[in-house]
């Protein structure tokens, strides 16, 4: 199976930019489509963006624009580029492995790898 972790979160000012990186270990990333999900707290995770094996990226319509999903595969890592954060972009940020059809349907039940998750908290 493989392993995800991220990292590149943290405390940020409204209209500031952050990069969240997802390292795949145990398999090559190019293997998996990737997905970026958050949750707040006392709310259920949410979709983000996903990533394609053939890169093709879906956004959710609350960060589309201000967010970019890229992957390379070389250094089997995927980013999530956040521009314009806004307090309500305040999550633990996972990343999440699926070989599923349906990986851009938003759904983590389509996921079955997932990383630890990191912090990012923009104040306003």
């Amino acid at each position: 199976q493989v392993q995800l972790v991220e990292s590149g979160g943290g405390l940020v000012q409204a209209g500031d930019s952050l990069r969240l990186s997802c390292v795949a270990s145990e398999y090559p990333s190019r293997n998996y489509h990737i997905g970026w999900f958050r949750q707040a707290p006392g709310k259920e995770r949410e979709f983000v963006a996903a990533n394609s094996r053939s890169q093709f990226a879906v956004y959710s319509d609350s960060v589309k624009g201000r967010f970019t999903i890229s992957r390379d595969n070389a250094r089997n890592t995927v980013y999530l580029q956040m521009n314009n954060l806004k307090p309500e972009d305040t999550a633990v940020y996972y990343c999440a492995a699926s070989t599923s059809v349906a990986y851009g349907s938003g759904s983590p039940s389509h996921y079955t790898s997932w990383g630890q998750g990191t912090q990012v908290t923009v104040s306003s």
